[in-house]
Order: C-alpha cells, then sequence, then structure tokens
C-alpha cells in the first residue's frame, strides 16, 4: 500500500528515489531486529524473546502517529469525485498555486485517465480486471509485478538472511558464537548496501539495475557452492565471500526494485488489487524458502547454493525480453508503452525504448493516436464535457455520464480508454 501511495504522490524524476528509501528501511529494519536479537541472547529466558517482541512497538507507534495526518492520493481523491481535495493535494505536494495552471494541468491529465478507465467515480475495481488484455494488457502487467516479487524470493534472499549463522555453522564450520556475530556483520553489510540504489536508481534504470543483480548474486553463488565442493575447511572459508557479496547486490538492486516495479508498472485502476496480488506471491515464496532452505543444506549441502545460482541466472532472459524500462516516464506514459506495444505488434521493451520523452501536454496527443482515449475528450464538447463533469463533482452529482463523453462502466475493465465509448474496441482489437 505504501509503495502504491508514493508511486502516486511522487515526482517522475523522484519517484524510484522514494520507494528504493522505503525498500531500504526493510535492511534497516533487519539490522536493528538482528543485533536486539543478539544482545537478547545474553539475558535471562524470558528477555529472548519478550523484549525483542515487546520492541516493535515503538515502531509501531512511529509509524501509526504521522499516519493520521497523511492525505489520500490525487489519483484516489479524483476517482472518489473529490476534486476540490485532489487540487490541495497536488499543489501541496508539487509545491504549485491550487488554482495555477501546473495544478489543472495536472489534474486534468490524472482525471483524463479516470475518466478512460471508467475509474472516475468508480469506487472499487472487479477482480476479472486483471485479466484484460488488449491495448491496456492488464494481465501481463500484473505479471510482470507478480513475477519481480517472486524472482526477489527464490533467488535466495531469504536463505541468506534468515540462516547465514547456520550456514556458517554447517557449511563452513565456524563455531555458533562467531557465526551470529558474522551474521551481524552480514546485516550491517546489508544495511550499507541497501542505500547505493538511492543513487543510482534513475540513472541506471530498473532493467539495467535488475540484470546486474541477477548477475552479481549468480556469481557469489558460483563462489559459494565452488568453495564448499572440495570440504576443505580453509577453502570453505572462502565461501563467506560469495554470501557477502551476495548481500551486498541483493541489498543495492533486488531488495527495492520489487517493490517499485509493480507500483509503476500496474495501471490506475488496477494498481491496487495488482501490487496486492504481488505482495500476496513475495510472502508465499518467502515462506516456501524458508521452510525449504534448511532441509536442502542437510541434504544437498553445496547443492543448495548450486540451485541457487541456477535460478538467478535464468532471471537474466526473462528480464532482458519481458521487462519494459520505467525510469523517468510518467504513471500515464507506461500505460502508453503497452498501447505502443499492442497496436504496432512490437516487443514492449522495444516500444519502451521507441516512445519518446512526453510533456503531459504531449501524453493525451499519443493517447488518442493509440486509441486509449476518445479523440474528443479534450476538443470541443468533449472539453465542455470534462468542465461540466469537474464540476457536477464538486456539487456531489455523481453521474459518470457528461456530455460529449459516454462512459460505459461495464466495459471498463480495460485501463486507460476502457471506459470510453470508442475503447471497447481496444480490447476487442
Amino acid at each position: 500500500m505504501l509503495t502504491r501511495v508514493a508511486a502516486e504522490c511522487s515526482k517522475t524524476s523522484n519517484r524510484g528515489l522514494l520507494i528504493c528509501i522505503e525498500g531500504a528501511t526493510i535492511a534497516f529494519g533487519t539490522l536493528i531486529a538482528y543485533w536486539i536479537d543478539y544482545g537478547a541472547s545474553y539475558g535471562p529466558a524470558d528477555l529472548v524473546w519478550r523484549f525483542p517482541i515487546a520492541f516493535q512497538v515503538v515502531f509501531a507507534i512511529f509509524i501509526i502517529i504521522p499516519m493520521c495526518f497523511l492525505p489520500e492520493s490525487p489519483r484516489w481523491l479524483l476517482s472518489h469525485q473529490r476534486v476540490e481535495d485532489a487540487d490541495r493535494v497536488i499543489a501541496a505536494i508539487r509545491g504549485y498555486d491550487v488554482d495555477g495552471e501546473e495544478t489543472i494541468l495536472e489534474r486534468n491529465v490524472i482525471m483524463d485517465s479516470l475518466r478512460a478507465a471508467g475509474g472516475f467515480g468508480q469506487k472499487s475495481t472487479p477482480i476479472k480486471a486483471l485479466t484484460t488484455g488488449g491495448k491496456t494488457q492488464h494481465l501481463r502487467r500484473m505479471l510482470l509485478g507478480s513475477s519481480s516479487q517472486l524472482m526477489q524470493q527464490i533467488g535466495g534472499c531469504n536463505a541468506v538472511i534468515y540462516y547465514f549463522p547456520i550456514l556458517f555453522q554447517k557449511s563452513i564450520g565456524e563455531d555458533h558464537n562467531m557465526s551470529l556475530l558474522l551474521g551481524g556483520v552480514n546485516m550491517v553489510v546489508y544495511a550499507i548496501f541497501a542505500t547505493t540504489s538511492w543513487f543510482v536508481i534513475e540513472r541506471v534504470g530498473r532493467r539495467r539495475l535488475f540484470l546486474i543483480g541477477s548477475i552479481g548474486q549468480c556469481l557469489s553463488m558460483v563462489i559459494t557452492f565452488a568453495c564448499l565442493i572440495p570440504d576443505d575447511p580453509m577453502i570453505a572459508r572462502g565461501a563467506a565471500v560469495g554470501l557477502f557479496t551476495y548481500i551486498a547486490f541483493f541489498g543495492a538492486t533486488w531488495l527495492p526494485l520489487p517493490w517499485l516495479y509493480p507500483a509503476e508498472v500496474n495501471p490506475v485502476k488496477t494498481r491496487g488489487k495488482a501490487n496486492a496480488v504481488s505482495t500476496c506471491v513475495n510472502w508465499l515464496f518467502n515462506f516456501l524458502i524458508v521452510m525449504v532452505t534448511p532441509i536442502m543444506v542437510t541434504n544437498i549441502g553445496w547443492g543448495t547454493y548450486l540451485f541457487f545460482a541456477a535460478v538467478n541466472a535464468c532471471f537474466i532472459p526473462v528480464i532482458y525480453f519481458f521487462y519494459p524500462e520505467t525510469a523517468r516516464r510518467s504513471l500515464e506514459e507506461i500505460d502508453l508503452i503497452f498501447a505502443k506495444g499492442y497496436v504496432e505488434k512490437m516487443s514492449y521493451v522495444k516500444a519502451a525504448k521507441e516512445l519518446p520523452q512526453l510533456q503531459p501536454e504531449e501524453i493525451e496527443q499519443y493517447a488518442r493516436q493509440y486509441g486509449l482515449v476518445d479523440s474528443s475528450a479534450r476538443t470541443g464538447a468533449g472539453r465542455d464535457a470534462r468542465d461540466e463533469e469537474e464540476k457536477a463533482a464538486a456539487s456531489g452529482d455523481s453521474s459518470n455520464n457528461a456530455s460529449g463523453v459516454i462512459i460505459d462502466e461495464h466495459g471498463a475493465d480495460g485501463g486507460w480508454g476502457d471506459g470510453l465509448n470508442m475503447s471497447a474496441r481496444a480490447d476487442r482489437d
């Protein structure tokens, strides 16, 4: 939920940074939790488990209190026809005047995308909307976001994070206390490298970071299992290098990206439910890996790391051929990438490369070109219709039919354009 709010409220230029900062807090929290657990292990039996659990309340309070003052995102407000509230939020988070041209332009772009999706005044999205194709490609986009969460987990991150001390004891042969201390050092490395994405996410882009992380994690696992094959205690210590480099690559790339990518790639109409699906995938496979890793280490030893090396290698072609770049794109531009790929029968990765960087006023032109919105939506009767609809929303009139623009809620299972009178053809095509 937090990644969705961050994606919808942030600028194109810093959306990746803000969500990467949010992702890095996972590493900081893991670091704090680990060292608290380690310190508590020296106390009495009750302290070992009571204090670490109770201490979490402190962080919950720091989260709950600011949430009371957190505004709804402009897209949510406009989807509920609260136009004036949306204008105030846009002006506040962008530093615009409430009645300024920039505020009105951004609001109109969002309203056009919502109106086209049948989401203006529609307070819920049906589950079947996640399975549509056509120009909006809801199913593909949900699968892209969910697959990133799947790959994060099956790549072995929690095998290293949860079981680092056990891996050191069983695979490398260190004593219990030294294994625990090295696990703490591993968490420090994890937290430090989690901050590197802040400085490169917008420069390098999502695709390259995904690929760099996959290659780095694969090679780290290769180092680990290669050092364990000879069954020599001295050579086995080289496996520690592989585990440390793995967590460094993971913290810098695969930690934040699977939280950022679904929030960007899914359209406004299905973003909430599609993000929920991707998060479910994350925790389901988190559970799976945590349950099977000890069994794998016990039964196949270094083969565990060979398995994770092979899995990470499989990520590379999937990302290269199927993941379009979303860096420096507005959420509405990302809709156009998928429409362009579908209409022009090309790879969506290629469509992302060929679509130029667009200004807000250009987005509507391309949306009309790819049939996502009615060509009259911003001209003549269409412009008058939008103005009348905004007035109706402000006065409490929830009608979805404005003069000149016909909204078909029953056909609004797609994204951009599926709710307009001409967009039912978009999905049929």
